[in-house]
């Protein structure tokens, strides 16, 4: 078996911070979100070959951080795009990795940005019991949150209708971006799209799938984190450091006081600072600032501030006054 990790996205919704870094670098804890899923990729022993699905832009730092990791398994297929208006979108992108790369395999599909803690090992059981396509589903337990994701209706474990981003979700299950094809579905991925259908979003693909496929959804009831938005990104951080700081040994904090789920990078400094639910990223000052909610970009320089729900870009100076 092989898998995916698709990786081919721009992150505008958390620009600044994302404007030139993948998203998939964020950290999350002593580890970033990438991390987490080469780790448990390199440790499922059917796994043969990851696929790290890129485009042009972000493809070197790709190359640069896999050349500094241990990992053996990832490699990288790069998308010929460069800008936000050129993506194929990502049945698209897939369907065309497929042929770049020969796939003839049972394929595992993983969106780069997902943040999940339930073992994929036991998703592909779950998978090899079933013997067809098979979506992770989580249940998010509010129908306004569910008109962001494609919403699963099922009978029993079977997949009988998706609807991608309704406007009024049938109910709050929902694909979290995991999916698994047997080797003899993949050829569906060309005659979907030499049909005219929607290249872009999975859930498009996975609708029109079940209505000629049996297809199965793994339900699970843990922890899962869309790592889109800055909330959602925060979310992932605070579950990761279940309420604890963590500040790096290089890191400087003086006077300062900092609440839960507080992550200091290397080389920042905190002087007279006031932070809850925030990370600094390496070489940020604070001083005499307030901080809420918020992302603080490398060798951004804030002081006499108050800061909420916001995401400051690297080396921005702030040097007084309040932004929320």
């Amino acid at each position: 078996m092989n898998a995916v990790v698709l990786a081919g996205g721009y992150a505008t919704r958390l620009w600044p911070i994302t404007r030139h870094r993948p998203k998939m670098f964020l950290p999350l804890g002593e580890t970033t979100v990438l991390d987490r899923l080469y780790a448990e990729l390199e440790a499922a022993d059917r796994i043969e070959t990851v696929y790290v699905s890129t485009n042009e832009r972000f493809a070197p730092d790709f190359q640069t951080h896999l050349e500094d990791s241990t990992y053996d398994k990832p490699r990288l297929s790069i998308e010929e795009t460069r800008e936000e208006d050129e993506k194929l979108g990502v049945v698209g992108g897939l369907a065309q990795l497929i042929d770049r790369e020969g796939i003839d395999d049972d394929l595992l599909v993983l969106a780069g940005d997902n943040v999940f803690d339930f073992a994929i090992e036991d998703f592909l059981a779950y998978f090899d019991r079933r013997e067809g396509p098979t979506i992770a589903v989580s249940d998010v337990g509010d129908r306004e949150r569910a008109t962001a994701y494609g919403v699963v209706d099922l009978e029993g474990d079977r997949v009988v209708g998706f609807a991608e981003k309704p406007d009024e979700p049938p109910g709050t299950r929902v694909s979290i971006g995991c999916y698994a094809f047997p080797r003899e579905a993949l050829p569906l991925f060309r005659t979907y799209l030499e049909g005219g259908n929607d290249p872009d979003e999975p859930g498009w693909f996975v609708s029109w799938l079940q209505s000629r496929e049996p297809t199965y959804a793994y339900s699970f009831d843990g922890a899962w984190f869309d790592v889109g938005t800055r909330k959602s990104y925060l979310d992932a951080v605070s579950w990761r450091l279940d309420g604890e700081s963590l500040v790096a040994d290089a890191a400087s904090v003086e006077r300062s006081r900092l609440g839960p789920n507080v992550h200091v990078m290397s080389g920042a400094t905190l002087v007279d600072a006031d932070v809850e639910r925030t990370v600094v990223f390496p070489d940020a000052t604070l001083e005499g600032t307030t901080v809420r909610r918020s992302v603080v970009d490398e060798g951004a320089t804030l002081g006499e501030l108050e800061l909420v729900d916001a995401m400051v870009g690297a080396y921005t100076q702030i040097p007084g006054g309040s932004l929320e």
